[in-house]
């Protein structure tokens, strides 16, 4: 199973960006998919989850700004990031735990995201 991650770019202050992950390979399921970044000097961290029944989840500092999206039948997840500041430069990765025999955690490769004028 892979996870393939693109859509990162330079943006500038106040702008949006859409990043897409499609997963490849062999497996029933794929539940929860995620977004989580890595800022410069800091730990990776989550900016927002969602399961296969819809539920989503944001941490804080994209609640308003974000939105997740899965599509379960492209096996895909997107994040749309709106109003981007220059503290939302870092490293922007997709996550998921897919199912086979058993549910494994996958990680994307990582895509950079940097907002600067």
């Amino acid at each position: 199973v892979q996870l393939q991650a693109s859509g990162g770019g330079l943006v500038q202050p106040g702008g949006s960006l859409r990043l897409s992950c499609a997963a490849s390979g062999s497996f029933v399921s794929i539940n929860p998919w995620g977004w989580y970044r890595q800022l410069p000097g800091r730990q990776r961290e989550l900016v927002a989850r969602a399961t296969s029944g819809g539920a989503t989840d944001y941490a804080d500092s994209a609640k308003g700004r974000a939105v997740i999206s899965v599509d379960g039948a492209r096996n895909t997840v997107s994040l749309q990031m709106n109003n981007l500041t220059p503290e939302d430069t870092g490293v922007y990765y997709c996550h998921a735990f897919v199912v086979t025999t058993v549910a494994t955690e996958y990680w994307g490769q990582g895509t950079q995201v940097t907002v600067s004028s």
